[in-house]
């Protein structure tokens, strides 16, 4: 049966169950590389500042590259971008896996991004395109379900991997991926969404620009944060006078997508805490040697990977508010526990990260759910390329802003948690003190956002309007 005879939503659902996949690997070729810069930075003789550009411009390449692919997805076939994606990925797999050199390595690292950066675009866009819009939370769900398994599986894996051959064998776990590629190309339809007229390769060179130099700043000093402030006034220009703009001003017009962008920027900021904090709150307060503390996080991994589905299932049923409204219980619930119990047992930082990822899944599901309703079919690649970036950025600058906070140590700063009685971990309590707080302005900005009468509308929508929704 040839893709064109096809149901969109059998395609659609098998698209689903290879994105899982894809996200899988993806997710672990992220974060595998962050347990062994110790061992690169002896291997070659740099400083581990130096080696983490391993990680470092990874994050940066795919920040910018997703909503780049999310940009070309409005202008060209699906199934080209996501092959031309995977074969990149690919050959910066090869070329890490066979380097000598640390640069070599990092230039496989930097190919790998390039290439991987169509897989978070296509995460958000095959939900939209592939199902209508009482299905999307599950298949939302989907994608939350593969990130938490490259997640759980990341560490283990670069763990044994490196127990047995060298670090560079970590370069060869993505040629997995290239597996999916048929499969991609037989169940993605040949639609075309946008036009074809020229690529705005100086507003994209300015928006690359902009996030490269505000996320080093965060780290290296307030001359890039100008610089960056600088480009970012250039790509607005930019944008406002190109004829054809690499993102339409109309769309940050767009109330309800701005604001939703906000809302993500927040939670992604404050939710990246669970995985950068805890490992570091484990570690220096717990005092768990590397191995424990890779056993204490899987569990949350776990559970964020059986009950995400479970979230976009519920996203279609309740609505997206009601599971914000649940994430956020769940969320406030881990941040408060981990404040009070800092110091606490190893077990009982465990079961909070349970409520926290759980939580963390749930909200993301929502949050993507509700963007994507605001954006007219025209726009969904880059709008949704857009919400990608945002949360990659958030990401970037919360890591270097919670890495600074720990450096700096509490001595001299009080205790702002009145219920925390240990008499260290002090830093790690406010840290999450005010992440709890910042949920709740979180909760208050999408109420107003995306309130009750904005779900119930959505929710309603039956015959002929589901139908042309779902050609999104």
């Amino acid at each position: 049966m040839t893709t064109q005879t096809q149901e969109p939503q059998q395609a659609g659902d098998k698209l689903m169950r290879i994105l899982m996949f894809t996200l899988t690997i993806s997710m672990m070729s992220g974060i595998m590389f962050n347990i062994v810069l110790p061992k690169i930075s002896e291997d070659f003789s740099l400083t581990i500042a130096q080696v983490s550009w391993l990680s470092s411009a990874y994050i940066l390449i795919y920040a910018i590259g997703a909503v780049t692919y999310g940009k070309l997805a409005d202008r060209y076939k699906l199934k080209n971008l996501v092959t031309f994606g995977l074969l990149l990925f690919t050959a910066g797999s090869l070329i890490g896996l066979t380097s000598q050199t640390f640069g070599m390595a990092l230039v496989g690292r930097c190919l790998q991004a390039s290439g991987a950066a169509v897989i978070p675009a296509i995460a958000m866009i095959i939900p939209l395109r592939y199902f209508a819009p009482e299905r999307r939370g599950a298949a939302l769900g989907m994608t939350a379900v593969g990130l938490a398994f490259g997640n759980a599986l990341g560490p283990v894996v670069a763990a044994l991997i490196v127990s047995m051959v060298h670090w560079r064998w970590l370069f060869a776990v993505p040629l997995l991926i290239l597996a999916t590629l048929p499969f991609y190309r037989k169940y993605l339809g040949n639609e075309q969404t946008g036009t074809t007229g020229k690529f705005d390769w100086i507003g994209s060179s300015l928006l690359a620009i902009t996030i490269a130099l505000l996320l080093l700043s965060v780290t290296k000093g307030i001359w890039l944060l100008l610089g960056g402030l600088l480009a970012l006034g250039l790509f607005i220009v930019r944008i406002c006078t190109a004829g054809e703009p690499f993102i339409a001003p109309k769309l940050f017009r767009n109330k309800k997508y701005t604001l939703g962008l906000t809302i993500s920027f927040l939670i992604s900021g404050t939710c990246c805490s669970l995985y950068v904090l805890s490992p570091l709150l484990l570690a220096d307060i717990q005092k768990l040697p590397s191995v424990w503390i890779g056993f204490a996080m899987v569990p949350a991994a776990v559970a964020s990977a059986v009950f995400g589905r479970r979230g976009g299932r519920l996203a279609d049923l309740k609505g997206n508010s009601f599971v914000v409204y649940v994430a956020s219980s769940l969320l406030l619930a881990c941040f408060i526990l981990l404040s009070t119990f800092t110091g606490g047992s190893p077990l009982l930082i465990a079961v909070f990260l349970i409520l926290g990822n759980v939580g963390q899944s749930f909200i993301v599901i929502a949050i993507s759910n509700s963007v994507s309703r605001t954006l007219p079919k025209e726009q969904v690649g880059v709008g949704m390329g857009m919400l990608a970036m945002v949360n990659f950025i958030s990401q970037g600058i919360a890591i270097g802003i919670y890495s600074k906070i720990v450096d700096l140590g509490s001595q001299g700063i009080p205790n702002w948690n009145p219920f925390y009685s240990y008499s260290s971990g002090f830093i790690f309590s406010n840290i999450c003190f005010v992440i709890a707080a910042l949920q709740l302005v979180i909760l208050v900005i999408y109420y107003l956002s995306f309130g009750r009468k904005t779900q119930k509308k959505t929710m309603v929508l039956k015959g002929s309007e589901v139908a042309a929704l779902s050609n999104i």
